[in-house]
């Protein structure tokens, strides 16, 4: 399986996620953004097929997405501003232990 596509995955349940928040507040504080992204990783994690059937980098490449919109949201509301490469890197570097 390629993992681009695995990505993809991840992104557009990572999009879905926030589409749905977005569409019942009408606006989102930076802690409810967190909440939907959180709540996306949680879900594609604990889908019990997966794990079982992919290798534990198939299912960090299928978090991706929503781990790395999870952090920009974060650094964003910190009025900081990180460089794509220095978001993924930090995504690798702070992935939970599996």
């Amino acid at each position: 399986m390629n993992t681009a596509n695995l990505q993809l995955e991840g992104l557009y349940a990572a999009v879905a996620g926030l589409m749905n928040a977005l569409r019942d507040k009408n606006l989102l504080s930076q802690e409810e953004i967190d909440q939907a992204f959180g709540g996306v990783e949680a879900a594609m994690v604990a889908d019990p097929g997966r794990p079982t059937q992919l290798s534990a980098a198939h299912v960090d490449a299928i978090c991706f997405p929503a781990r790395f919109l999870r952090l920009a949201n974060q650094v964003s509301a910190r009025g900081d501003a990180l460089s794509f490469a220095q978001l993924t890197a930090e995504v690798g570097r702070s992935k939970p232990p599996r």
